[in-house]
């Protein structure tokens, strides 16, 4: 056989870590032929490509983001698109590919294998928000780096006495706000799947400052007030899947939360530091298995299918179970992050 590997959607750490593997279990095992499409879908639908051999794989584990690079390119936009990725398929004579992306990249190959472009999908992306996987390589990551933030923003927020306001990523689900202010000791966390009154917020930093001077709070990008339908955004523009370009909730809650309870308060926005640099020993090890999974299952012709991790195990799922779904926040993992809220 000769496959196309590419990542698309959101880049995350650990994406070097499963073409790497992907690579070196085709070749190495199945003596397959290994091209490299550049810049994600776009790169299929405009022919950019690249050989990949166990030479050109060699050195990328620990480096973050993705040598082959990425985009958010929804190839259903364009009537002549899909004809232009049968073209790259036959040209550069691709039997299959290995998709490396989030959920958007898992829509599309969804949605390319009914016009009979066959795949299997690797579910990377730091918000954990897919489901049929307990999680994705780069989550590890960015909750490693958003903690990392929250521990660094206590000293600063108590020698000021402030309220300190994290905003972190996370537009549909709030694992990583939840999972980094957990650890972190954040006084209040917001998430996209629990609306909230500012009102309450207020109140319940205002009770704490009674004993002590300071809080942090970590929002999730999508998190919503209560009664609003949308997030709120400094941007007013989507992105290519229709996405609102997310950002601004952070600002309106500090300014809120310095009217209502006259304490000092100051903005952090992590944003893309927390896709940066480089992945965690845990996000190389599953990027690695996922990839080994998905090179096994090529070699196999088993398409249309998803590497998951269930418990601590490596298994697959048809990909047609996970579009169309969110993996939401567990509940009762919010509820223990309430109790130290206050």
């Amino acid at each position: 056989m000769r496959v196309g590997i590419l990542t698309s959607g959101g880049d995350c750490p650990g994406l070097n870590a499963a073409i790497r593997a992907a690579t070196r279990r085709l070749i190495s095992k199945y003596d397959f032929e290994v091209v490299g499409i550049k810049n994600g879908i776009s790169g299929l639908v405009y022919g950019q490509t690249e050989p990949l051999s166990l030479y050109s794989v060699s050195g990328i584990l620990p480096k973050g983001g993705t040598i082959l690079g990425t985009s958010r390119y929804n190839p259903f936009e364009n009537a002549d698109d899909l004809e232009k990725i049968r073209s790259t398929l036959q040209k550069y004579e691709l039997d299959a590919l290995v998709i490396i992306g989030d959920v958007d990249a898992i829509n599309v190959a969804h949605r390319l294998a009914e016009h009979g472009v066959k795949s299997v999908c690797i579910p990377t992306t730091i918000d954990n928000d897919i489901v049929e996987t307990d999680m994705t390589p780069g989550f590890d990551t960015a909750v490693n780096i958003a903690t990392e933030a929250i521990d660094r923003l206590h000293s600063t927020a108590d020698s000021h006495h402030r309220i300190m306001v994290v905003e972190v990523m996370g537009r549909d689900t709030g694992w990583i706000a939840t999972m980094a202010g957990l650890a972190g000791g954040a006084d209040c966390i917001l998430i996209p799947e629990v609306p909230f009154s500012i009102d309450e917020v207020s109140e319940l930093l205002s009770k704490r400052h009674k004993r002590r001077k300071f809080s942090i709070v970590v929002v999730a990008e999508g998190a919503k007030p209560k009664g609003h339908d949308e997030p709120i955004t400094k941007a007013k523009r989507r992105d290519a899947f229709g996405h609102q370009v997310l950002g601004g909730i952070g600002e309106y809650i500090a300014g809120e939360l310095e009217k209502r309870t006259g304490m000092e308060t100051r903005v952090a926005v992590l944003g893309h530091i927390q896709r940066g640099g480089t992945p965690t020993p845990y996000d190389r090890v599953l990027a690695a298995r996922f990839g080994v999974r998905a090179a096994d299952l090529l070699a196999e012709k088993r398409f249309g299918l998803m590497t998951a991790l269930k418990g601590t195990h490596i298994t697959e799922v048809p990909v047609e179970k996970v579009v169309g779904r969110v993996k939401a926040v567990d509940p009762e993992l919010y509820e223990i992050s309430s109790v130290f809220f206050g």
